[in-house]
Parts: structure tokens; sequence; C-alpha cells
């Protein structure tokens, strides 16, 4: 009875945090008078976004990708030339962006889902380079090295794109958040945790892992899409970038706690605010301090910053209780 009693205490307690912290978000920007940090702040939701996105594959379902870039330039391309081939409302194009995002993910997780080990990081690794090649050379379609600049936005303003990435990462981790408590979700960390005995247990393996990969690919295809609409200029290097966009995405799961909830929001945080904060403060070595400042957090704290503080207040909890 009293275990209940606490876990009803700790549940009000975790509704009521997050309702605070909600309503922080949406006056913030009201706040705020200064451009630049709303800026900052929307990059960090944006990442967020995006580290939850990868999490759900690669933190929860266990499948570790090396190239998200390839779905989040595919939505930002999508929704460009949607609207600048064929006059399609930037509005719709955030659901196309997500829904190319998806199809192009079904034939790589089809074909690389089935093997283990390595394979399906480096197959969706090399799918990435290939489409930044593909729009790279085809110029008379998608302007090649030149890109697409969005003459007309979806929005005017810092403050409307600030409320409407807050929205979509709300959506994003509301989804996650229900599938997650589904059937669905208790198969993919069964995968995660052991392929050949869910298997075992019924379980079609590489379909669920397929559905896994198209609904993170659905995510990072919008994000893509909202990128697009928040820069107004996108070209192959900037949107299917290995290091500043696949990669970026691992290091906010890996630093905040990979298979943790709120470990992609902490880990988008850290590497926006410090990246952001080396640079100015140590222009040229700023890579090389951020670097290793990363390698002392991993090494220091295996489980991320998220999942290191859940893992001490469990343990906290075993030991009033015994």
């Amino acid at each position: 009875m009293a275990d209940l009693t606490s876990m009803l205490r700790g549940q009000k307690r975790g509704f009521l945090s997050i309702m605070i912290l909600l309503v922080i978000l949406i006056i913030l920007p009201w706040v705020l008078t200064n451009q630049y940090h709303l800026h900052l702040i929307i990059l960090v939701m944006m990442w967020a976004a995006l580290g939850v996105s990868w999490n759900l594959l690669g933190g929860y379902t266990g499948q570790v990708s090396f190239g998200h870039a390839a779905f989040f330039g595919v939505g930002a391309y999508t929704a460009c030339l949607l609207h600048t081939k064929l006059g399609v409302s930037l509005w719709a194009g955030f659901f196309f962006a997500g829904v190319a995002g998806a199809l192009v993910s079904i034939p790589i997780g089809a074909i690389c889902l089935r093997l283990r080990g390595p394979y399906f990081a480096l197959s969706v690794l090399a799918l990435a380079e290939i489409l930044r090649l593909i729009t790279l050379h085809w110029k008379s379609f998608t302007e090649g090295a030149v890109g697409i600049l969005l003459v007309i936005p979806v929005m005017d303003t810092k403050i409307e794109y600030y409320y409407l990435i807050l929205a979509l990462g709300i959506l994003i981790m509301l989804t996650t958040a229900y599938i997650l408590k589904r059937r669905m979700g208790f198969y993919f960390i069964a995968i995660r945790e052991d392929e050949d005995a869910a298997e075992a247990l019924g379980i079609f393996t590489t379909r669920y892992k397929l559905f896994s990969l198209m609904i993170s690919a659905f995510f990072t295809g919008i994000l893509g899409s909202f990128f697009a609409n928040y820069t107004q200029f996108i070209d192959p290097y900037i949107v299917f970038a290995i290091g500043e966009v696949s990669i970026a995405m691992v290091l906010v799961v890996v630093l905040g706690g990979i298979g943790t909830f709120w470990g992609p929001a902490v880990g988008a945080l850290v590497v926006v605010l410090l990246s952001e904060g080396f640079r100015i403060f140590f222009a040229q070595a700023s890579l090389l301090v951020y670097g290793a400042l990363i390698i002392i957090v991993i090494l220091f704290l295996p489980r991320g910053i998220a999942g290191s503080i859940k893992t001490k207040g469990q343990l906290s909890t075993v030991g009033k209780g015994e």
C-alpha cells in the first residue's frame, strides 16, 4: 500500500513538473527580447525532437543508424521541391516530407534489417551519401550545389517558428510515449534486449524493426521540412551532411542518455549551448575543447546525463527502502 501511494505521489509530481515546464516554454518567447537567444532555443528544441526520433529506433529498438541525414534531407527537399516545382503549400509539405522519409526507409530497412551487426548502420550511412550525390548532380531537378531558396517562408517571425517547433516536438514526444506504452513499444524493447528470444516468443522482429525505422524516418522527414522552412535555404551539403546531421543526432542521444525518454532533450541542450559557447570563446580551438568534453562525459557518464541521474535516483530509492 505504501509503495502504491509513493508511486502515485511520484506520478503527480512528474505531471506537475511537466505542466510547469510547458507553461514556462509557452511564455518564454515573450520574456526573451534577444532574437539570437530565441534562435538558440529553437535549435535546441529541433535537435531534441530529432534526438527523440532517432532514439525510438536506436535507443528503444537497438538498431543504430549513422545515416539519418538521408531522411532529414529527403524531407527538406520534398517540401521545397513540391513548393517550387508544383506550387504545393509549405504546410502540406510537412506531411509529404514525413511520408517521403518513411517511403525511402522501406527498401533499405526491408533488406538490411534482416542482417545482424553493423550492416544496417553502414547501409543507411551509404544511403545518405548516395542521396547527397543524387541531389548534387541532378541539377535540372534539384538545382545541385546552388541549392533551393524559399522566397516566401511559411512563417514571418522567430516567435511563430518557436511555437511551431514546440508543437512538433510535443507531438513527436507524445506519439513516442504512446507507442512505448503499447504492444508495439514492448516489442521494440524486447528486440533490443534479446532478438533471438523475441523471435522465439513469436515476434516478427524484422517487421517491427521496419515499423520502428519508418516511424523514426517519418518524424525526421517532418523535421527536415521544418529546417528548410526555418533557414529558407537548403543544399546537399547542409541537409545530407553526415557529421552535422547524422552524427549530431547520435551525439545528442548518447550524451543525454540513450534509451531514456528525456535524454534527447537534455543532450540537445548540452550540444547546442556548449558548441555555440565554445565557438564564441575558443574560436578555432572550439572543436578540440568540445571533443575533449564529449570524451570525458562518455567515459564518466556511460549512460548519458539523464540516464545517470535516473540510475542514481533509483539507487537512492532502493537504499531508503532497505
